[in-house]
Order: structure tokens, then sequence, then C-alpha cells
């Protein structure tokens, strides 16, 4: 099987919000509005084929969108 791209992650960040790369240090970039963030992170995860993860203001997951190959059946 070959190597998972990473997801990004659309997070709240000092009053606005960042997109990080699953796993990096680092926020990639840093906007004032959720909606510039998850644009930029759509862009991102359509090139690399990977999945985009919104959280909410509390930190938490409320959306997944998958922009990659898809498992079939989808799992659990």
């Amino acid at each position: 099987m070959g190597k998972r791209s990473k997801s990004q992650h659309v997070v709240p960040r000092d009053g606005g919000w960042a997109v990080r790369g699953e796993g990096n240090e680092r926020d990639t970039k840093r906007f004032r509005r959720q909606k510039d963030a998850v644009d930029a992170a759509t862009r991102i995860a359509k090139n690399k084929r990977a999945e985009v993860v919104i959280h909410g203001r509390d930190g938490r997951i409320r959306e997944r969108n998958s922009y990659g190959k898809d498992p079939f059946p989808p799992r659990g």
C-alpha cells in the first residue's frame, strides 16, 4: 500500500484560524476567517489527494472532506 497523504487540519488560533498538515509542528498558514483557511486547506488537499479536517472553535472535529483515493467500500 502506498504512503498516505497528510490530512490538512483547519484549527482555531489566537482569534483566527490556521491550516496545519497532520503531524507538522508548525502551522502552514494563518487566516482571520475560517472560510479562508478552509479554502486554502482544500487547495492543498486536492493537490496532495488528501483529506481536510475542519475543527470548530472548541477544537472538536465538525467536518471532513476527502480529496484522495477513498476506500471502497468505505471503512467504518
